[in-house]
């Protein structure tokens, strides 16, 4: 039982990245329907990197690079050339899986560094949670980082405030003194970094390698998440960590059903639209009403600004 959730908190590790980077950035009031091309990308730029300079540091931070630049043209295609951001996101994605295959066919079938791992001393020694949670490597420790980190900026820290502002009504913060447009280009950068990360995360750790398709599908998955997480960061979180259960479950279904080998991969997906819809049954919106400190956990409702341009008359 403890290696069984040892393995889904890892293999669900990079999703982790994805989602809370995404959330970010909607909370900013931008939607970056790139995610799929973005992590495709970037997974085979962090292990190109990697594998050329034999640093798993440089390919993540190289994979970062690509989901910031991805990201701003987003930004910029919104901001400046005041176009559909979701128009935008899709010919993005579609972009990037292309040059994913093209530029990634030197490395297909390579073999390169892969993160190691470093148990937390002490922490590993926790009964049950110990084992769980704390022998894996610095790529899983860090999406820890991320659940926690996004949501205390997000919630609890004045800039999180300011930034769900530009993201729910950008004219009463710009009649504050925020620059909008700014802090939208930063966030959605932070976003994309983030979503890089997920990319290097998948190729350098969860899936180990590179080859045409590697994170087919997952992009796409991550922004269903977003949106089953509430735009929340820890229920975000806790959506990835659902699918990563489904994974795991269609996986060892697959000897009792091997006729069914090719369905019960794809099972994952149409569960967590199931779960999507469940999200926004009555029942969770009742029980926020009725109990004000669940709120913030169960409400499901998007920034009002999320997908519209800001532009100063």
């Amino acid at each position: 039982m403890e290696a069984t959730l040892a393995t889904i908190v890892a293999s669900a590790s990079a999703l982790v990245y994805a989602v809370v980077g995404e959330t970010i950035t909607e909370k900013a009031g931008v939607v970056n329907l790139s995610m799929e091309g973005t992590i495709m990308l970037s997974a085979m730029t962090g292990f190109a990197v990697a594998y050329s300079t034999g640093s798993v540091p440089l390919g993540f931070l190289a994979a970062a690079g690509v989901g910031m630049l991805i990201a701003a043209l987003v930004a910029f295609a919104s901001i400046e050339l005041r176009l559909n951001q979701i128009a935008v996101g899709f010919v993005l994605a579609l972009l990037a899986i292309e040059l994913s295959s093209f530029l990634g066919d030197p490395y297909v079938g390579q073999h390169g560094p892969s993160v190691s791992a470093v148990p937390i001393p002490l922490l590993e020694d926790i009964p049950f949670v110990g084992r769980v949670l704390f022998r894996h490597n610095l790529s899983v420790y860090g999406s820890y980082l991320a659940i926690v980190g996004g949501y205390l900026f997000v919630f609890h820290t004045r800039r999180g405030l300011e930034m769900q502002g530009v993201g729910e009504r950008a004219d009463a913060a710009f009649a504050r003194g925020i620059d909008v447009n700014r802090l939208r280009y930063l966030y959605t950068m932070v976003g994309g970094a983030l979503a890089g990360i997920a990319g290097a995360a998948f190729s350098l750790d969860v899936k180990l390698g590179w080859r045409e398709g590697l994170t087919t599908n997952f992009g796409w998955i991550a922004l269903a998440i977003v949106i089953f997480g509430g735009w929340n960061p820890i229920r975000a979180a806790f959506g990835a960590y659902l699918f990563g259960v489904l994974a795991w479950a269609a996986l060892q279904l697959q000897p009792v059903f091997p006729s069914a080998s090719q369905i019960l991969a794809l099972l994952p997906f149409p569960l967590m639209i199931f779960a999507l819809v469940l999200v926004y049954l009555q029942l969770f919106r009742d029980l926020a009403d009725r109990h004000p400190i669940w709120r913030r956990l169960l409400s499901s409702d998007p920034p009002s600004g999320m997908g519209t341009a800001f532009h100063r008359e």
